[in-house]
């Protein structure tokens, strides 16, 4: 076997736990890390198949990671209810969440095609998409609901950036000292942005950009329909300006999807997401910086998210 790097290669108990789930005459050929994560290690693994072609998996550990068992019990539970309905997720292979077998509680996935894009260039045709796949996620009825959603941030753990707009803030922070507003609930994937969607760009035509996966379900909820619109927004208004988290509410309503019924509600729930995010921004750049978007310094998205908070409490205005 042959490793692409390093970082590739998979721990001796994992790889014979991966051997017992592939079809009988298949062997790993190949692994590679892939980079991107904040919680997880993520391989890919190239399957020899018994005809003298390949097809690839996706090997997801959780190292050092509290809540791996609940996570990857969730994810594999979104996985299976999620085949066949026509969102693109990856298909589940196995499950190991209380790493009995491996050395690290893990999950084995079949591996989409497509990348992460995060660059600004064609921009305007992915947000539509963007939209429109998150509507058809809001859309799934299961049979079992997942948990209710989970909101970690208060008033008194938001971080206000260092020379913020001060006014903005503590009208923001007041906001979300309020009771959550009343919601209909719906099937979240609670991580929904750029950097859990794939995309097939053809290089000639960037207009012609498709989403061909969605990936990350370990955060799988029942909640809001604005909330994960309000995650998508704040990671478009931090990649890419503040305009543009403005703008995907529009794309999402667009796409026929239903956001609370008045101004203040929604605000609720864009300013909740937004501050949660102020306590984590060193965390959420990384991964961008890796993938070539090196401007993205934490200091620089500090100061977009302080131009999207103050953004959105002027639009209340």
């Amino acid at each position: 076997m042959t490793n692409h790097d390093e970082a590739a290669a998979v721990p001796p108990l994992a790889l014979a736990w991966v051997s017992r789930h592939l079809e009988v005459g298949e062997r790993i050929v190949r692994t590679e890390a892939l980079h991107g994560g904040i919680t997880a290690e993520m391989r890919r693994l190239t399957i020899g198949t018994r005809d003298g072609g390949t097809r690839d998996l996706v090997l997801r550990t959780f190292v050092n990671m509290e809540h791996a068992e609940e996570c990857l019990n969730r994810e594999a539970g979104a996985l299976s209810l999620l085949t066949g309905t026509g969102v693109p997720a990856p298909g589940l292979v196995a499950v190991d969440p209380t790493a009995a077998h491996c050395e690290y509680p893990s999950l084995l996935m079949t591996h989409l095609a497509g990348r992460t894009v995060l660059d600004d260039e064609g921009l305007e045709t992915r947000v539509p998409l963007l939209a429109r796949q998150l509507v058809a996620i809001h859309a799934l009825r299961p049979a079992e609901r997942p948990r209710e959603y989970v909101a970690l941030t208060t008033a008194d753990t938001v971080v206000t950036p260092k020379g913020a707009d001060a006014a903005a803030w503590v009208a923001a922070i007041n906001v979300i000292r309020r009771p959550a507003p009343p919601y209909e609930g719906r099937f979240l994937h609670r991580d929904f942005q750029p950097g859990n969607v794939l995309f097939d760009v053809p290089p000639p035509r960037p207009a012609d950009a498709r989403i061909t996966g969605v990936v990350d379900w370990a955060a799988t909820s029942w909640g809001p329909a604005d909330l994960d619109v309000a995650h998508c927004s704040t990671n478009l208004a931090l990649l890419h300006g503040p305009k543009w988290g403005l703008r995907f509410a529009e794309a999402y309503e667009q796409a026929g999807g239903v956001l609370a019924a008045t101004a203040s509600e929604r605000l609720y729930w864009q300013v909740r997401d937004g501050l949660a995010c102020s306590e984590e921004v060193q965390l959420v750049t990384q991964p961008w910086r890796e993938a070539g978007r090196t401007e993205l310094t934490t200091r620089a998205v500090e100061e977009r998210l302080d131009a999207y908070i103050t953004a959105l409490m002027d639009a209340l205005g």
